[in-house]
C-alpha cells in the first residue's frame, strides 16, 4: 500500500466535478473579455527563476538536474512563462495580448490551510497596455468570476494598493532605505506581531520613529490621498494616486467598484510588481489569508530580454477560493451527476446502444452496462451515479415494441415506442410519455 506524498491531494469524481465546474466558471468569466487560452510547460530553467528571485529560491522549488545535464525545475507560477512567451513572440503578437491558463504549480513549502505542495491556479494577463482600464478590466474579470459562482459584495473585497505610493513614500524619508525590503515588510504587517513589524522596517533601513510614522500613513483614508502627495512632495507619489484614482474610477465604469477597498497596507510581497496591486479576501474574515491577489508588473517583459511592455493581471488559486465559496455556501455539490442509464436486460445490447448513442448526440451524460450485471445491480448502480432517467431496454419490452422510462425521482415509470425514443426530444423524461 503506497501513500500520497505530503502536500499533494487526490481528486475523486465527485470533488473533481464540482473543481471542474469553478474553473470552467473563472475561465469563462475570462473568455468573456476575450481572453484565448494558452498551454504552457511544466518544467522550466531554474535560472529563470534564480535570476528574478535570487539563488535562495531555488530552496522552495521541486528543483533537480535532468538526464540531459540541465538544472530545471517543476514551475512554482505561471507569470515568468507568459513573460518568457511573449518575449518570444513579443513583434509578431497584436497588442494588447489577453491570455488565460488553468494549470497545476508546484512548490516545496510546508502544507498548511490553503496551500499545498501541488495547486491549481487559473492565470489572467493583459500585456501591452498602461492604461488604467486595463487594470480596472483585470478586476472586472475577478469580480465576475465570483460573482458567476455565486458570491456577492457581503462575502469578498479587493483591498487595493498602489506599490508606486510605498515606494515613493519610503523615498521621502531621510534615510537610505532598502524599497524592496520594507515593501515585503509592509506584506508581512498582517502576519507578524506589531514588534516584529517594526524590526523588519527598521532592517528596511527606517529608524523606529520614521517606521511609525510611515506605518501611520498607510491608513490614509481615500478621500485623504492628496495628503500623501504633500508630504512626498515627489512627482512619483503624486503620478502613483493620480493612476490609482484612475483605475478606481475605471472600476466603477466596469460596474465592480463596490467591490474595491483602498487598502494601502497591501503590498504584495514579490518584488516584480511594479504599480496598482490588490488582493481578494472574505469580507467576514472567516478565511483569514488572502483569497488571491494580482496587479501591474510593467518591468517583467524587460527584465526577461523584451521590449519594455506594461502587464497586469491576476491568479485565483483553488485552494483558497474553495475555503471562501464553502464559507459562503456557493461551493458546488460534491456529487456525481448523470442524465440517462440505459439498462439492458437480455439480447437486447444492439438496441440498448443505439438509443445511448442518440441520447448522447443531444448532449447528455449517458451510461449503459458494461460488466454483464443483473437488472438489479445495474438499477443499484444507476442509482449510486445519481441518474435522472433510467431507460429500460428488456426483450419483454422490445416484444412489445417499447421501452421502459424510469423516473429515478419519484421511481415513476412508463413505456415509450422504441422506434420514438428519444424521437423528437431533445431531453425525454418521464412525463413526455406519461399518460
Amino acid at each position: 500500500m503506497y501513500d500520497r506524498i505530503k502536500g499533494f491531494r487526490d481528486f475523486y469524481p465527485a470533488e473533481m466535478q464540482s473543481r471542474r465546474q469553478v474553473m470552467d466558471t473563472v475561465e469563462g468569466a475570462a473568455k468573456n473579455y476575450g481572453f484565448r487560452e494558452i498551454g504552457t510547460p511544466a518544467l522550466e530553467a531554474v535560472e529563470m527563476y534564480a535570476d528574478k528571485s535570487g539563488d535562495e529560491i531555488v530552496e522552495e522549488l521541486y528543483a533537480f538536474e535532468d538526464q540531459g545535464g540541465r538544472e530545471v525545475a517543476l514551475t512554482p507560477e505561471l507569470t515568468p512563462t507568459v513573460a518568457r512567451m511573449f518575449v518570444a513572440k513579443q513583434q509578431e503578437l497584436s497588442k494588447p495580448v489577453k491570455w488565460v491558463s488553468t494549470r497545476p504549480f508546484w512548490r516545496y513549502e510546508e502544507p498548511q490551510q490553503g496551500r499545498f505542495r501541488e495547486f491549481y491556479q487559473t492565470n489572467v494577463d493583459i500585456f501591452g497596455s498602461s492604461d488604467p482600464t486595463a487594470d480596472a478590466e483585470v478586476l472586472a474579470v475577478a469580480a465576475d468570476a465570483l460573482t458567476d459562482l455565486g458570491l456577492t459584495a457581503e462575502d469578498f473585497d479587493f483591498r487595493v494598493s498602489h506599490r508606486d505610493i510605498l515606494g515613493g513614500l519610503l523615498e521621502s524619508f531621510d534615510a537610505d532605505v532598502d524599497t524592496r525590503a520594507a515593501i515585503r515588510a509592509v506584506d508581512k504587517r498582517a502576519k507578524v506581531e506589531d514588534d516584529e513589524y517594526a524590526r523588519l522596517l527598521e532592517e528596511a533601513g527606517l529608524t523606529h520613529a520614521q517606521a511609525m510614522e510611515f506605518d501611520g500613513l498607510l491608513d490614509t483614508p481615500e478621500d485623504s490621498l492628496d495628503e500623501l502627495v504633500a508630504f512626498a512632495g515627489t512627482d512619483r507619489v503624486e503620478a502613483a494616486v493620480e493612476n490609482l484614482q484612475n483605475v478606481l474610477a475605471a472600476a466603477n465604469d466596469f460596474g465592480v467598484r463596490e467591490y474595491c477597498t483602498l487598502s494601502l497596507t497591501t503590498a504584495r510581497g514579490l518584488d516584480y510588481y511594479t504599480g496598482v496591486v490588490f488582493e481578494c479576501f472574505d469580507s467576514t474574515g472567516e478565511v483569514s489569508r488572502s483569497v488571491f491577489g494580482g496587479g501591474r508588473y510593467d518591468d517583467l517583459i524587460e527584465g526577461f530580454g523584451g521590449q519594455p511592455t506594461p502587464a497586469v493581471g491576476f491568479a485565483p488559486g483553488y485552494a483558497t477560493l474553495s475555503l471562501l465559496c464553502q464559507r459562503a455556501g456557493v461551493w458546488p455539490a460534491e456529487e456525481l451527476s448523470t442524465d440517462y442509464y440505459v439498462l439492458q436486460v437480455g439480447d437486447t445490447r444492439d438496441v440498448a446502444a443505439r438509443v445511448a448513442r442518440d441520447l448522447r448526440a443531444r448532449g447528455h451524460v449517458v451510461e449503459s452496462d458494461v460488466s454483464g450485471r443483473s437488472f438489479g445491480a445495474q438499477l443499484d448502480y444507476a442509482d449510486s451515479i445519481n441518474a435522472e432517467t433510467v431507460v429500460i431496454v428488456g426483450e419483454q419490452d422490445l416484444a412489445n415494441g417499447e421501452v421502459t422510462v424510469k423516473d429515478m425521482d419519484s421511481g415513476d415509470q412508463t413505456t415509450a415506442p422504441v422506434d420514438a425514443f428519444p424521437g423528437d426530444h431533445d431531453r425525454p423524461t418521464f412525463e413526455d410519455f406519461a399518460e
